[in-house]
């Protein structure tokens, strides 16, 4: 990809917003100053992902996280620098300089995950132009989707194109166009035997299949023809960028009307989700034909905690899916059913009735997940006592998934009315099945026969890790200071080639480097020399960097390291009260005692590690060995020296 203009860059960071942008992924809730959500990164149950508009940056607490909205933007969608760059650009109306065409070298440099998207989105606007551009593709796939009722303009919103029967003409067109076979392969697209190269898709109108931000991940391709030997259906198969049971088909369009209407209605189907949507119902998406997965469900409790089924009148397939809605519940959030009439789905209903009618319908016809299956068990089998208590313990295997108690013991009460039996019964069982769970959940059998167990056991919480930091907390609070304050001005004494003493202004950057140039000082951990030596830079420049700057850095470990500093509500650090004594209040009101204090800890750190280190080299050398013996010793006694006068400085910079 060609270079994107530095002024451009800036433009795009100044006008993207990221809670705009991250609140197309994840449904954002207003906390203070801040927006709060689930981590779009990690499982979790309890918000910890925070979005700053007025710093424009993102904080995952859960997975260390964070940055700017180019990050968030890498991290989430595997985009490049550049591409992430050009896809907010792309939102935002942003004029970004034409790349050079590709050639078949470039596009063999470029990564596999970045290859294959390119290759998904050539498909895409390859089966398009066949659909709407050749007499095959508008006598045979544009002429099934008209048929159906689709209109132009939800055939374009969708991308609905068509792969030509002849075998080959996808093959072709990519190969002339420099994509690798092996690519195409992998993206199943293309598919070879014995030395035959041939489209996947052939003879199929073609369904792209969306990330949350819009790329092409795969395809749903279905036949026209009726030979019941040929499926029906094909999906692309899954790879590195295509993971069916972590995507729901209709997202990328929905994701905007599930926040507005706190609401995702869920069906089977591609069709039933473009037929939903052509008759005003927008916040609909699809499994697939898939069974629901978890991380299905995750992707849907984002955006809300509330989903509604929609089911056509096969009783088998509700039954079916009874364990993901089992799953849906486990996760805390309420489930409801729609059922629609006999031989209908969301499909063919919507293009019966009116949108009016379709809600109102909705509307009516809408209930509860659990009154649901009890209703529908109760049919199959009311009059029989054995298949009755089945059923019972099947309901109650659902209540038992609920993490609310509340919830739980509302529905325990339904279910006794329902079925006329003791309150207490359900609440035995209930405890029964919760015992059974987690005994397996924690591979403890002995949990399920344990009888003083109840209702009001806690659920085991999850180990956290406890790993040290990989740096010393004295060049983290060093480097803290330069990237926050580096550009302030303080007053400071000099002394002059003449031994006289005078104020000079410097900046807080120019300080902390003469004070570590003079003492040959830099830091261990890379992360940090990276961005001392880029400061360094800008000082011969005669540069200094702000905070804004870091946060605009092709770097994304930096923009990360420094959205971590900006996201951190204390400004102090504990260790300064613990390790050293320091209480500054707000160290931005006394930051000449905060540079100080920040540059003595951290030579004195250096110090005391070198003092150790000597202390280690002494064990160890040949005794016999004076020379080197006495040239240890000598440094230690230096270093001990110069330990003392720092700790001197470093008190009376705390009792300034």
């Amino acid at each position: 990809m060609s270079r994107i203009p530095p002024h451009i860059i800036d433009e795009i960071m100044q006008t993207a917003r990221i809670e705009e942008v991250i609140g197309e992924f994840v449904n954002l809730k207003r906390s203070g100053s801040n927006l709060k959500g689930l981590s779009p990164f990690v499982d979790e149950r309890t918000p910890s992902f925070m979005v700053s508009p007025a710093k424009q940056i993102f904080k995952c607490f859960s997975s260390s996280k964070g940055g700017t909205v180019v990050t968030f933007l890498m991290e989430k969608e595997h985009f490049s620098y550049p591409e992430a760059l050009r896809w907010l650009a792309d939102k935002y109306g942003i004029q970004v300089p034409e790349d050079e065409p590709q050639s078949a070298e470039e596009i063999a440099a470029i990564t596999e995950r970045e290859s294959l998207h390119i290759i998904n989105e050539f498909a895409k606007e390859h089966f398009i132009h066949n659909m709407h551009d050749t007499n095959e593709g508008q006598s045979v796939g544009l002429a099934y989707f008209e048929e159906r009722g689709f209109r132009a303009d939800i055939i374009k919103k969708f991308q609905l194109g068509y792969c030509l029967n002849s075998g080959d003409d996808f093959t072709k067109a990519s190969l002339a166009k420099g994509y690798k076979l092996e690519y195409l392969e992998n993206v199943g697209l293309v598919k070879t035997k014995e030395d035959r190269h041939f489209d996947f898709f052939r003879g199929r109108v073609m369904f792209p299949i969306h990330s949350i931000s819009g790329r092409v991940l795969g395809f749903g391709g279905r036949t026209l023809f009726t030979d019941k030997k040929v499926a029906k259906y094909f999906n692309s198969p899954e790879s590195i960028i295509y993971n069916k049971s972590e995507i729901l088909y209709g997202l990328y369009f929905a994701k905007g009307d599930i926040i507005k209407y706190d609401n995702c209605f869920l069906c089977e189907g591609y069709t039933d989700v473009i037929s939903m949507h052509q008759a005003g119902v927008t916040n609909v998406v699809s499994s697939s034909g898939t069974s629901l997965t978890k991380e299905q469900i995750k992707l849907i409790k984002r955006y809300t905690q509330n989903i509604t089924i929609l089911y056509d009148g096969d009783a088998a397939g509700i039954k079916a899916s009874f364990r993901g809605i089992d799953l849906i519940l486990e996760e805390g959030m309420n489930v409801k059913v729609l059922l629609f009439p006999d031989g209908d789905d969301p499909d063919s209903y919507s293009k019966k009735v009116s949108t009016t009618e379709l809600m109102d319908f909705i509307k009516a016809n809408t209930q509860d997940f659990v009154k649901f299956k009890t209703s529908l068990l109760l049919a199959e089998g009311d009059a029989d006592p054995i298949q009755r208590a089945h059923m019972i313990r099947e309901i109650v295997h659902s209540i038992a998934l609920i993490p609310d108690p509340i919830t739980r013991s509302v529905y325990t009460k339904e279910i006794s009315k329902e079925f006329d039996i003791d309150e207490s019964i359900v609440i035995n069982e209930l405890n029964k099945t919760k015992k059974n769970h987690l005994a397996k959940e924690l591979n403890e059998p002995q949990i399920a026969s344990n009888p003083e167990l109840t209702d009001t056991f806690v659920e085991p919480t999850p180990q956290t890790s406890t790993k040290k930091d990989p740096y010393p907390y004295e060049e983290y609070d060093l480097i803290r200071i330069l990237i926050k304050y580096g550009p302030i001005a303080l007053s400071v004494e000099h002394i002059d080639e003449h031994g006289g003493n005078q104020k000079v202004e410097v900046s807080v950057a120019e300080l902390i480097h003469h004070e570590l140039n003079k003492d040959g000082l830099g830091f261990s951990y890379d992360l940090f020399q990276r961005i001392y030596m880029h400061t360094i830079e800008g000082l011969e420049k005669k540069t200094l960097y702000k905070t804004s700057y870091w946060l605009k850095h092709s770097d994304q470990e930096i923009v990360q390291w420094v959205s971590e500093i900006e996201s951190d509500e204390h400004e102090l650090s504990p260790q300064w009260l613990l390790k050293y004594n320091v209480d500054t209040n707000r160290e931005i009101d006394k930051i000449k005692m905060t540079v100080m204090g920040g540059i003595y800890a951290f030579k004195n750190f250096r110090v005391m590690s070198r003092i150790k280190e000597i202390r280690v080299e002494i064990g160890l050398i040949d005794a016999n060995d004076h020379e080197k013996l006495n040239d240890l010793i000598s440094e230690q006694i230096i270093l001990e020296r110069v330990k003392m006068s720092i700790a001197a400085k470093l008190g009376r910079t705390i009792m300034h």
